[in-house]
């Protein structure tokens, strides 16, 4: 399965999601005025696709598969959104953790779990729940509503790519 390889310059095309593929680096500041997310998600195989998809969607991105290194990353720099990767029953534990010492360091931050509906009817941390069952177009349509939810969001983050 190649789902996380990157193809640059060519355009690849899942599930009627088609779009340019650019090389980006990795966890490298930004002077990007885009919005800014911090992508915690253990799937070493899933991370950098979503990372890519939420980059060609026009955000900045900063991930890791390590829940500590997610907290050096918060504490360091200013994210619009934090999305939490919840990998089964399990993963529901170490997520809620991650949430909790995020809003404590700021209540106001915004942190959205990414979960499929069973791991979502067992949390009540996070402000939402991006749904998932890996369908590309709904992932970057369920963090533009999260944003576009904010106040002092751009206008342009409230349209949905179909």
């Amino acid at each position: 399965m190649f789902l996380a390889r990157t193809f640059l310059g060519e355009r690849f095309s899942i599930a009627n999601f088609e779009c340019p593929v650019a090389n980006f680096s990795q966890n490298q500041p930004s002077q990007s005025t885009q919005p800014a997310i911090l992508h915690v998600c253990k799937r070493e195989m899933l991370r950098p696709l979503r990372d890519q998809i939420l980059r060609i969607s026009g955000y900045t991105v900063d991930s890791t598969l390590d829940v500590a290194e997610a907290m050096e990353l918060f504490t360091a720099g200013a994210y619009s959104l934090v999305l939490i990767d919840v990998e089964g029953e399990r993963g529901v534990a170490e997520a809620e953790q991650l949430c909790s010492d995020i809003k404590t360091a700021n209540r106001d931050q915004l942190v959205a779990f990414v979960c499929n509906w069973r791991v979502a009817i067992l949390t009540d941390c996070p402000d939402e729940i991006v749904r998932t069952e890996f369908d590309p177009a709904a992932f970057v349509a369920g963090v533009r509503d999260l944003l576009a939810r904010q106040p002092g969001s751009e206008p342009e983050l409230s349209m949905r790519g179909n």
